[in-house]
């Protein structure tokens, strides 16, 4: 199965969830990102480790990564493999010893924040980005119609986040409010439209 390599391209805290974040994920040399919910102490991990910066004591991702490096046991990449009720599940691909390759089952969120630490590269397979991913390029994803800026204000369904409101949505509203949120960088919101549009065409997932 083809793999789809990943970089991370933004680490967005939510506006209207306390302690979640939106990771974003991008496809290299491609239009589409994929975004992922984290909780906000993975979210430090990962951001630690983006700007490279040194704690006076190791955090647990450092640890993991020092457990490596002592016992001979290298990183050599991650996969997001497969997405499940909205979840998604990485392996660690690891080679002991410099012959031996073994996967270990992760979350997506410690995995990421180890693959930054390892400089390993992250992948997924076209399925997965295919159905959680989002198109950026206006070439590829539906047109952006025009919307008055009063409307998110005055509608309370463009400026709803709550689940019932959005199964309230008509497709058509949905993908307006879909691009109106991306516009913003509320990724968080994002993937909550998102989940929603994508239960609508697989009824029976």
């Amino acid at each position: 199965m083809k793999k789809i390599e990943l970089e991370i391209v933004a680490l967005s805290p939510s506006i209207t969830q306390n302690n979640s974040y939106a990771l974003v994920l991008g496809e290299i040399g491609g239009a589409r990102r994929m975004p992922i919910l984290v909780g906000a102490f993975e979210a430090q991990a990962i951001a630690v480790a983006l700007e490279r910066m040194h704690t006076s004591r190791p955090l647990t991702h450092d640890l993991f990564y020092n457990f490596f490096n002592s016992f001979n046991i290298e990183l050599v990449e991650v996969i997001i493999y497969k997405l499940e009720d909205g979840i998604f599940f990485a392996k660690l691909i690891c080679m002991r010893d410099g012959a031996e390759l073994v996967e270990i089952d992760s979350r997506t969120s410690d995995a990421l924040a180890l693959a930054i630490r390892a400089n390993c590269p992250t992948y997924t397979h076209e399925n997965i980005i295919e159905s959680a991913g989002i198109y950026l390029n206006s070439e590829e994803r539906p047109a952006k119609r025009e919307i008055q800026a009063k409307a998110s204000s005055t509608n309370p369904k463009t400026n709803s986040n709550n689940n019932s409101d959005l199964k309230n949505m008509s497709f058509e509203e949905l993908n307006d409010l879909l691009q109106q949120v991306l516009d913003q960088e509320d990724y968080v919101r994002a993937i909550n439209i998102r989940d929603e549009i994508n239960n609508r065409n697989n009824p029976n997932k």
